[in-house]
C-alpha cells in the first residue's frame, strides 16, 4: 500500500507542475517594466511573455498583442517556447503511462504487475526529464534580467524585473521533480522479493549437505 500511495501522491503532484507550467508557457508575464531612477508616476507597465506582451495603463485598460514574428525574437525567447513545448509534450506522455501503469487502476489487467511497475517508473524519469527541460528556460530568462538590469550599459527604459511567471515556474518545476520523483521510487518492480529466494536455496543445500552428512554416521551404526 505505501508504494501505491507514493504513485498516487507523484502523479497528483505531478499534474499540478504541468497544470502550472502550462498556465506559465501562456502567461505574459516573464518581464515586467523596472522602472529605476527618480520616477514617480508611472503611467504605463510593459509586460512580456514567449507569446505576446501586454500594456497595462494606470486607467485599467489593458492591450494584449502577439509577436510578430517567431524568427524575429532572441534565441533566448526561441530556446525558451520550444523547450516549455516540449516539457508539456513530455508532462502529457508521461501522465498517460502513470494512469496505466499506477496500481489504483485497471488498465492492463491486475496479472501483469511487472509491467505496469515498469511504465510507472518510466513515467516518473519522464516527469523529472520534464521537470528539468521547463527549469531551464526559467532560470536563463532570470540570469538575464538581472543581468541586464545590473548592467550600466543598458538603457533605464530597456530594464526589465522578473515577473511572476517565473516564480510560479519555479515552482511548477519543483512539483514535477518531486512527483516524478516520488512515482519512480514507489513503482518498484515486484520481482525486488527475490534475494530471500536465494537465501532458503542456500539453507536449503546446508541442510541437504546436513543430512547427507548424517547418513554415513547412520550406517556406521
Amino acid at each position: 500500500m505505501a508504494s501505491t500511495g507514493l504513485q498516487v501522491l507523484g502523479l497528483v503532484l505531478a499534474v499540478l507542475g504541468w497544470v502550472c507550467g502550462a498556465l506559465v508557457c501562456a502567461a505574459p508575464l516573464w518581464r515586467v517594466s523596472a522602472f529605476v531612477g527618480g520616477e514617480l508616476v508611472i503611467a504605463q507597465v510593459l509586460w512580456e511573455g514567449l507569446w505576446m506582451n501586454c500594456l497595462s495603463q494606470t486607467t485599467g485598460q489593458i492591450q494584449c498583442k502577439t509577436y510578430d514574428s517567431t524568427l524575429a525574437l532572441p534565441m533566448s525567447a526561441q530556446v525558451a517556447r520550444g523547450l516549455t513545448v516540449l516539457s508539456l509534450l513530455l508532462c502529457l506522455l508521461a501522465l498517460m503511462l502513470g494512469v496505466a501503469g499506477a496500481k489504483c487502476t485497471h488498465c492492463m489487467g491486475d496479472g501483469n504487475q511487472a509491467s505496469k511497475a515498469r511504465l510507472a517508473g518510466i513515467a516518473g524519469v519522464l516527469f523529472i526529464v520534464a521537470g528539468l527541460a521547463y527549469l531551464i528556460p526559467i532560470c536563463w530568462t532570470a540570469y538575464a534580467i538581472i543581468r541586464d538590469f545590473y548592467d550600466p550599459n543598458v538603457a533605464a527604459p530597456l530594464k526589465r524585473e522578473l515577473g511572476p511567471a517565473l516564480y510560479l515556474g519555479w515552482g511548477a518545476s519543483v512539483l514535477l521533480l518531486v512527483g516524478g520523483a516520488l512515482l519512480h521510487v514507489g513503482s518498484s518492480a515486484p520481482g525486488g522479493r527475490a534475494l530471500p529466494v536465494f537465501g532458503r536455496g542456500k539453507d536449503n543445500a546446508s541442510s541437504a549437505a546436513a543430512s547427507e552428512g548424517k547418513q554415513p554416521e547412520k550406517s556406521f551404526v
